[in-house]
């Protein structure tokens, strides 16, 4: 198959490109820095700064993952501003030339995450709940599916990938928690109660293959595993992990003061359930934390 990527560099499209190789397939990753790509995503990987590059070569499915990272920095106008262009914007330029070509590919499989339902406090979050709160990250997970589904209009078939926290050794958020962890200054945010749905990356590369090939698979689907766990329950866990203490929280209103309204996501949690994964028959290789974080953990004692 021909694959295009978006967002082939970042962690996820980095490990996408890494495994769809070993497939045989042939993959072009649109970046904003194409001369890039063949280093980070692999020799046989070609980039391009330009979508008309492609001309009318076949494709046969398109994987949008692009986006600026959500919790990297506090959310000022101008970072909101970058968070929408990067997602909602590059998705409509998507759609535009997708809707030039006389050749389409069969599927798209665009990103989103959990966010989208914001905050669900206790509720179990199922891909038919309806959005919970109307929060910043709602908003934007919400205008990022809609533009990508309007792909269907041009006869692809379109999957919504809602993720949620990516374990994975070299990047995401396990990458900045461990320095602290390690050091012993680790510990739940806030009161630790809010629910955190976690994935390992080998599981989200898995699902994403299995839903790009799945011809019944469209719409929305939790990628997290089957049992979430609170937020002290993971530190607990990523403290043993490591062998060290995990008790020092990071108190709600000191995060509310240096992070502002981003303070929210990491202080609001989803219960969410990968309810339609399993109806569709994938089944997940890590469903405890534990082995999934001594997994990816493995080298760091």
């Amino acid at each position: 198959m021909h694959i295009l990527l978006t967002g082939g560099t970042g962690l996820m499209g980095r490990a996408l490109c890494r495994y769809w190789l070993t497939q045989g397939h042939r993959l072009t990753v649109w970046s904003r820095s194409p001369q890039r790509v063949s280093s980070l995503c692999g020799a046989e990987v070609r980039g391009i700064g330009r979508l008309e590059e492609l001309g009318e070569e076949p494709l046969d499915a398109v994987i949008n993952l692009a986006g600026a990272p959500i919790a990297d920095r506090p959310w000022t106008r101008k970072r909101k501003t970058l968070l929408w262009a990067s997602r909602i914007g590059l998705t409509e330029q998507l759609l535009a030339w997708l809707g030039r070509r006389e050749q389409k590919p069969r599927v798209l499989v665009s990103g989103s995450a959990v966010g989208w339902y914001g905050d669900g406090g206790e509720r179990e979050l199922h891909e038919d709940t309806p959005q919970v709160t109307d929060d910043f990250a709602a908003q934007l997970c919400g205008a990022w599916e809609e533009t990508a589904q309007r792909a269907e209009a041009l006869g692809l078939r379109v999957v919504l990938v809602r993720t949620g926290l990516v374990l994975a050794r070299d990047g995401g958020m396990l990458k900045r928690l461990l320095l602290p962890f390690k050091l012993g200054l680790g510990g739940p945010l806030g009161d630790g109660r809010q629910w955190m749905p976690w994935i390992h990356l080998a599981d989200q590369i898995a699902l994403i293959d299995f839903l790009m090939l799945q011809q019944q698979a469209s719409g929305p689907y939790n990628a997290c595993a089957p049992q979430p766990v609170r937020n002290a329950e993971f530190a607990s866990a990523l403290g043993r992990a490591l062998h060290r203490p995990a008790i020092l929280p990071a108190p709600a209103f000191v995060l509310r003061v240096t992070l502002g309204e981003l303070s929210g996501l990491l202080l609001g949690g989803q219960r969410a359930l990968p309810v339609r994964l399993g109806e569709a028959g994938f089944r997940f290789r890590f469903t405890d934390l534990d082995a999934a974080l001594e997994d990816i953990l493995a080298d760091h004692h």
